[in-house]
């Protein structure tokens, strides 16, 4: 079994997933900002590292990943104003990818939004001046930079609207989707961290993009689709 690093240990898809990775049989190590979170952390079934990405360079990221076999990106600014968007969902990401590399890691679960993509380097349709212009290209940039510069087993998880429900352990993946309005039901954090420890082993979705809602399809059978 491996040991996994989440980036973005103290968010609500994150402490679903880390007892779902334990009780998987692997070693689990949640990076977080704040040491007075660690109990919560470690009630989850995983280590605590304490370790503030967005303001560390990609050699002390690398420092935090040692020892790692995979890592799992599930943090972000949390709608906390342009600058720390910017700065967290692709700038920290971007090195986390790059350190994964500098360590010699080689799986890396990217935990995005539905239907992540670029045109001429940006999201179509999403202007400057809309209040989620900055979240949507960080994200997608980030993903475009995982999948186009790295050399990593890649997965980009992208859930449709994020409820608060349990799961379902379903779903449906959908490929179709050619705009990020695309009308899809939700997806639960639940769930979604049910896709993240199918994904993690799962060789059929390495360098893919699984844009996926609450559906009707098995997870671990979703995801072996690999589609």
């Amino acid at each position: 079994m491996s040991t996994i690093t989440i980036i973005g240990g103290h968010g609500k898809v994150a402490m679903l997933a880390a007892p779902l990775l334990n009780n998987a049989g692997h070693t689990v190590r949640s990076a977080i900002r704040k040491e007075e979170q660690s109990s919560e952390i470690e009630a989850a079934n995983a280590t605590p590292v304490v370790a503030d990405v967005e303001n560390l360079d990609t050699d002390a990221i690398a420092e935090v990943l040692a020892g790692s076999d995979a890592v799992v990106w599930s943090a972000g600014a949390g709608g906390s104003g342009e600058d720390h968007t910017w700065a967290m969902d692709r700038d920290a990401a971007i090195r986390v990818m790059d350190a994964a590399q500098k360590s010699g890691i080689r799986r890396f679960v990217m935990v995005s939004y539905f239907n992540s993509r670029l045109v001429d380097g940006e999201v179509p349709g999403v202007e400057k001046g809309d209040g989620m212009y900055a979240y949507y290209n960080a994200k997608s940039q980030a993903d475009e930079h995982l999948r186009t510069k790295t050399d990593l087993d890649w997965t980009v998880l992208g859930p449709s609207v994020l409820t608060l429900e349990l799961a379902t352990q379903k779903i449906t993946v959908d490929s179709a989707g050619e705009t990020r309005d695309l009308d899809v039901p939700s997806t639960s954090r639940d769930n979604v961290a049910h896709v993240i420890a199918a994904a993690i082993a799962e060789p059929a979705s390495f360098g893919k993009t699984l844009n996926f809602h609450d559906g009707d399809t098995p997870i671990a059978e979703a995801v072996a689709q690999g589609v």
